[in-house]
């Protein structure tokens, strides 16, 4: 209805009028998506699971569903991350967080800390690597045994939260989780040699965490 008709209407019809055009939408059902939303604070946290992580692969390859995370692609300025800005700073590891990344089985907050030590420290982690052009540190804090849900074999279900620095981001430090389906220790040395055995098809591409001369 335009303007020009509506000033046309009677006084108590105008009324009317507005106070629909004012109310909310009570009977349009909400949108569906099929797509549980993440609980992304949790997740770079350590404190979901394996399962829950699973949906953030869905996410991140649909920039619909990503926004609909609260969750903005970025420009890619590493081929091991995708980079996303929150339309909702969280809070995590006592730090605020505007932007976080995805790296295969790591989601990763963005903090701007130019010293990843404290907080390495601060979260008992053990240092990995430490030296001008690349620090990391992390620790296992879920290692529980578990049965793949797609293949019904058994597997350990490990979670590592880490701290680290990357060379395309100076002056900041990723803080995150890591979560993954590992083979038991006793299949684990069956296996033959990584660098006799090819990656399987469809395996999950390095993480950032993932030393440079193994990516």
């Amino acid at each position: 209805m335009t303007l020009l008709r509506t000033a046309c209407l009677g006084p108590m019809l105008l009324a009317v009028v507005l106070a629909v055009a004012a109310a909310p939408a009570r009977s349009a059902p909400a949108a569906t998506d099929s797509t549980p939303r993440l609980d992304l604070a949790a997740l770079i946290e350590c404190r979901q699971r394996v399962a829950d992580y699973d949906a953030v692969a869905a996410v991140v390859a649909d920039p619909l569903k990503a926004v609909a995370n609260g969750m903005a692609p970025l420009p890619q300025t590493n081929q091991f991350m995708s980079e996303f800005r929150l339309a909702s700073p969280i809070t995590v590891f006592g730090q605020r967080v505007e932007y976080l990344t995805v790296s295969g089985p790591s989601i990763m907050a963005i903090l701007d800390v130019g010293d990843p030590r404290p907080l390495a420290k601060g979260l008992a982690l053990e240092d990995g690597v430490d030296n001008p052009d690349k620090f990391m540190a992390g620790r296992e804090v879920v290692a529980r045994d578990v049965t793949d849900p797609r293949t019904g074999e058994p597997m350990i279900e490990s979670i590592i939260l880490s701290v680290s620095t990357v060379k395309t981001h100076p002056g900041k430090t990723l803080a995150g989780c890591t979560y993954s389906l590992d083979l038991p220790a006793e299949e684990e040395e069956e296996a033959p040699p990584a660098e006799t055995s090819p990656a399987p098809a469809g395996s999950l591409p390095p993480s950032v965490n993932t030393p440079a001369d193994r990516r």
